[in-house]
């Protein structure tokens, strides 16, 4: 999983776009199947949500998905669960001080999210996750709560 991780940051542009250009029609679907069934696909569509972005993005289900915003890492990869940015211990080879053989996922984000349209979004100071969406899907929350496909619960830097 964190060499295919490793691989989501540093293709993060081409992420993104496929992202851009397939989030809408998986919003619609999954607002029109909502209609029509209800909560009644909510657990195959988190399963199938779980296999793909845990494939891609060793995602952790948090439900609080912010992958468009950081450079498509997983900020919940991080050993300390750190929303916006590094704690502080980062080694001078850019690695974790929790986990010395791993990169620090912020070093990561920030080299994925320099290759994006958006790059400026890292910046945006995230809220902490809902600990009640863990687990959850955030493709059928998105979809139920009319959400875009950008990262809506966070403010810039200047509004703190």
């Amino acid at each position: 999983m964190y060499q295919l991780r490793r691989f989501a940051t540093r293709h993060a542009r081409a992420y993104e776009m496929v992202y851009n250009a397939s989030s809408p029609i998986i919003l619609a679907t999954l607002t029109v199947f909502n209609k029509l069934f209800g909560s009644k696909l909510d657990a195959p569509v988190t399963w199938f949500e779980k296999q793909v972005k845990g494939a891609l993005f060793d995602c952790k289900m948090c439900g609080n998905c912010v992958l468009s915003s950081t450079g498509m890492t997983c900020p919940m990869n991080c050993p300390k669960t750190i929303r916006n940015g590094p704690c502080g211990g980062v080694r001078a080879n850019g690695n974790c001080e929790v986990k010395p053989e791993m990169k620090c996922v912020w070093v990561d984000a920030w080299s994925g999210s320099q290759k994006m349209k958006h790059a400026q979004e890292i910046e945006l100071i995230q809220f902490a996750p809902n600990h009640q969406h863990k687990g959850s899907s955030a493709w059928i929350r998105l979809a139920k709560e009319g959400g875009t496909n950008r990262a809506t619960k966070s403010v810039s830097k200047a509004e703190v």
